[in-house]
């Protein structure tokens, strides 16, 4: 099969055999079907890459995500914003941060979930899939948390007359007291945009398609109000590190703000990040593109 609308014709009167994307659809992105081949081909690489810079590179990525939410933060504590404005500048803002991750190169969890594909076409192991999943996981958090010790020791909450250090409380506290299953599925809505960003990164071929290709879809989840599990590696332990010097304005329920708080909201939404990038995204692709569900009956 050639491109991904081939599939669809009958083998012996395609009009479209031999023909190449761009003459179909006038532009030069790679199809569908050649991203699913390329997402394979990368989780191969992924899945046997050393544990040495698997974990430098995963410290990377949750620094890169860290520093996109800061981005976001900058734009949350300008209250003269309006609701719907303020949502959609700061998730523009957050793209960074997986912009960082893919043009610049790192390893981000919640992109790994796209393994699946590799691993569901054979080309990897259980083991091998979980491998690089947990040593990912585990650097993105000492990333994050990370460049979160480094943010405040720099003051940088002291910004706009404290009022960043007060929109880092109000975050990391709603995310804190969300209920398991409503942080599990705004995961499972994250990481389903995430990994579509990245999928759709893989179609362009320049620096700025991929840069377009992710900032309407991570853009869309923050507005929206969904949850990263590595986001929230920087949002809550930046957040718990600044409750003691911050003076949070009344009627502010920080008493979930803690490391308690912080596993309760890690573990849903990690669950539901793997449920949304790898289920939805990378399996629901695979059943199209590599076990040929979109090929012509025999």
């Amino acid at each position: 099969m050639d491109i991904g609308l081939q599939g669809f014709l009958p083998v012996t009167e395609n009009p479209l055999k031999g023909l190449v994307m761009a003459e179909i659809l006038g532009f030069d992105a790679f199809s569908p079907k050649e991203i699913a081949d390329k997402v394979a081909n990368v989780g191969v690489i992924k899945a046997h890459l050393p544990a040495l810079p698997t974990l430098m590179l995963g410290v990377l990525a949750g620094g890169f995500i860290g520093l996109g939410a800061l981005y976001y933060t900058l734009v949350a504590s300008d209250t003269q914003l309006s609701f719907g404005v303020a949502r959609v500048l700061g998730g523009v803002a957050f793209s960074l941060g997986l912009i960082l991750v893919v043009i610049g190169g790192a390893e981000l969890f919640t992109g790994n979930n796209l393994l699946v594909m590799a691993w569901a076409d054979g080309k990897i192991t259980t083991n091998e899939m979980l491998r690089n999943w947990a040593l990912v996981y585990v650097a993105n958090a000492f990333g994050a948390i990370g460049l979160a010790v480094v943010v405040y020791f720099s003051h940088h909450a002291e910004m706009n007359q404290g009022g960043v250090g007060i929109a880092y409380l109000k975050i990391a506290a709603a995310k804190t007291a969300l209920p398991f299953w409503e942080a599990f599925f705004k995961g499972v809505l994250c990481n389903l945009l995430v990994c579509l960003a990245v999928w759709m990164a893989l179609a362009g071929r320049s620096v700025t398609d991929k840069i377009l290709m992710i900032v309407f879809p991570i853009s869309a989840f923050v507005a929206a109000g969904f949850e990263h599990s590595v986001a929230n590696m920087y949002f809550i332990p930046l957040a718990i590190f600044l409750k003691g010097s911050v003076a949070a304005p009344s009627g502010l329920d920080l008493a979930s703000l803690g490391w308690g708080g912080f596993a309760g909201n890690l573990v849903p939404v990690t669950l539901g990040n793997i449920v949304g990038g790898s289920v939805m995204v990378a399996l629901v692709y695979y059943l199209i593109y590599r076990r040929g569900l979109s090929s012509p009956s025999k």
